[in-house]
This record gives C-alpha cells, sequence and structure tokens, in this order.
C-alpha cells in the first residue's frame, strides 16, 4: 500500500466538502440504519438573484440540524430570521422530525433562538476566546 499524506488545505474546493460531508452521511446511515437523511434549506433573494437571507440545515433520523442561519445587516429585525426559522421547523414536521437542533454563539443569536421557544442544552466558554457557543434546541412534537 502506497503511503498517504496529510494535506492541510485553507481553501478546499466545495466539491471536496461536499464529498466529506456525503462520505460522514453515507457512514452514519449505515451505522445507525436511517437512512432519511435529505438536505434543507431555505433562500431569500433580492430582484438580482443574489442570497440575502438564508438557512442550511439537515434532517435526519427524527431530527432537523441547523447549520446556518443567517440574515443580510440591511434586513434585521424585519422578521425574515424567525420567518426561515418556523418554515424550516414547518419542514421538518412533515419530514417526520420531532425535534431541531442547532448551536450559536454568545455575540450571534442566543436569545433570538430562546424567544421562539429554544432550549440551551448546553455551552462552550471561551469560544471562541472571550465569547461561548451555544447548543439549543426545540421539541416539535410538544
Amino acid at each position: 500500500m502506497n503511503a498517504l499524506s496529510l494535506l492541510i488545505e485553507a481553501n478546499p474546493k466545495a466539491d471536496d466538502l461536499v464529498s466529506l460531508e456525503d462520505q460522514i452521511n453515507q457512514f452514519n446511515m449505515a451505522q445507525t440504519g436511517h437512512t432519511n437523511f435529505q438536505w434543507l434549506t431555505i433562500f431569500v433573494r433580492n430582484n438580482d438573484g443574489a442570497i440575502v437571507a438564508g438557512l442550511s440545515a439537515f434532517t435526519w433520523a427524527g431530527a432537523c440540524r441547523v447549520h446556518v442561519l443567517w440574515v443580510h445587516d440591511e434586513l434585521r429585525g424585519q422578521g425574515y430570521g424567525t420567518a426561515l426559522l418556523h418554515a424550516a421547523e414547518a419542514e421538518a414536521r412533515t419530514r417526520g422530525c420531532h425535534v431541531v437542533v442547532l448551536e450559536t454563539h454568545s455575540f450571534q443569536a442566543p436569545d433570538f433562538y430562546q424567544r421562539l421557544g429554544y432550549t440551551v442544552t448546553g455551552l462552550h466558554e471561551d469560544y471562541p476566546y472571550g465569547h461561548r457557543q451555544y447548543f439549543l434546541h426545540k421539541r416539535l412534537d410538544c
């Protein structure tokens, strides 16, 4: 067998990241028997088609995991974040999910999520340094 080498890449190709994600998803499905992985993405686009807000998540094994929820600075406070999250929760319910899980930082939106019914289940101090990372969840079957 040929020797393998570690290659650190600061700017990987998008296709390589997708391939890596696909590989861990395949492993997870094989190990658990839950084979219903599906991406869930929602975008808000302006008249030029540019993304001005969006949510990236996936559903799998009765859960929805939100990766990213972002709203352009100029649109914050106008309900787009709430609308995106509610739309994701609704779609997660139609896919049979009973819970949504996500992470946020102290400088991002922990209060926003808590106002929408999310509960803090854990945190990391000093990630990044001087801040906190919060882990939250919301039951959908209540």
